[in-house]
């Protein structure tokens, strides 16, 4: 059977793995190939990426608490889902994320300081999405699927091999607009990727409350091959979205990836998961930490020394560090800023706002000068 057909035939009912919890390395026919390649220093590169992350992800969710950041939405326990898939992708791919996707905008290059400026209220968005190939996160849920169907679809046009890439939760499943894009990528059979982070939770409401079947079923109602796998296995997810990337540069349309993993964590920092979630449940997903079980694998190996852990760790938390003084070095925007990059080309309509607030700020200046007359 073809790996094609391998998708296909499963529909992701069985949860593919490649790592086991306990940091076990298993044989699996339709993955293997995928990641025949990934030598024991890649896997410690990859495992480098996930630590280094994660340090990203409580480092921003402190500066929240410490009142730094207005919000912040923590992937803690998704870092094999994003990094396992991110660096899967070619500079040439265009990714289009929700606003969790930060350890997939890690591995594109985005500037740290970039990665929190929004969060921090200091601008409207993060960085330049065609300096990176990357859309800046997508606070409505869903509606990134339909942005990259449509790129997807100008990538068909253009005849190139490039691939686009949504990624959403859970939750976005039952959105419109995800149903929607899913209906457009099958008809043209656009070179699009619908990755879905199964983290367990839409906010306060439990996966199983919207589906009674697992996720990549779905796509078989849309006549989309799917892929359900560990995503917390760093190995499964990055050989699942190298298949769906074959099929996608080959003209095989679209494809559907279910990566089970869990938010440990809240989903964002202004949530309190203790008020819905059992904690039993977070404690049994501890015990299936994506880190802990590549570090285990590559210990069990000896490709992971205690030295090198300690130099990943050191590397992490200057990482950390480089990204508080980002923050903290932000430079509060003039009032006018709001009118910047609202528009590609010039617009009479904007720039005539734009005088009325001017006149609206320099009253001000004029109130204060004839007050200290």
């Amino acid at each position: 059977m073809g790996h094609g057909e391998a998708g296909t035939a499963g529909q992701g009912q069985d949860m593919l793995q490649l790592i086991t919890d306990k940091g076990v390395r298993v044989s699996h026919p339709e993955l293997d190939p995928y990641i025949a390649d990934v030598t024991d220093e890649e896997l410690v590169k990859l495992y480098e990426d996930m630590v280094v992350v994660r340090r990203i992800d409580t480092e921003a969710t402190a500066l929240q608490r410490q009142g730094e950041l207005a919000l912040w939405p923590p992937l803690l326990g998704q870092e094999a889902s994003q990094i396992g898939s991110a660096r899967a992708l070619r500079p040439d791919d265009f990714v289009f994320s929700s606003y969790r996707e930060n350890g997939v905008a890690y591995c594109r290059g985005v500037d740290l300081t970039d990665l929190i400026r929004v969060w921090r209220g200091n601008a409207s968005s993060g960085w330049d999405p065609y300096e990176i190939n990357m859309a800046t996160p997508q606070i409505i849920i869903g509606a990134q699927t339909l942005h990259a169907t449509g790129y997807a679809l100008g990538i068909q046009q253009d005849g190139a091999d490039s691939a686009a890439v949504a990624y959403f939760g859970d939750g976005a499943t039952s959105e419109g607009d995800v149903n929607e894009a899913m209906v457009f990528a099958a008809s043209f059979q656009v070179p699009v990727i619908f990755f879905c982070q199964n983290n367990h939770w839409a906010i306060s409401e439990p996966v199983g409350l919207q589906s009674h079947i697992p996720l990549a079923g779905r796509a078989a109602g849309f006549g989309i091959p799917s892929m359900r796998v560990d995503g917390n296995d760093v190995l499964a997810v990055l050989a699942a979205t190298r298949w769906a990337l074959e099929r996608a540069r080959s003209g095989g349309g679209p494809s559907f990836i279910e990566a089970v993993t869990y938010r440990m964590g809240p989903h964002t920092t202004a949530d309190d998961p203790t008020r819905y979630r059992d904690a039993n449940e977070l404690e049994d997903w501890r015990a299936k930490d994506p880190i802990a079980r590549v570090a285990a694998l590559l210990e069990a190996s000896g490709a992971l020394t205690p030295a090198m852990e300690e130099q990943i760790a050191a590397a992490a938390d200057g990482v950390a560090k480089d990204l508080r003084a980002g923050c903290l070095g932000l430079v509060d925007p003039e009032p006018e800023a709001v009118f910047a990059h609202v528009y590609a080309t010039p617009n009479s309509w904007l720039e005539r706002q734009q005088e009325h607030y001017s006149r609206y700020l320099a009253g001000f200046s004029a109130d204060t000068t004839e007050g200290s007359n």
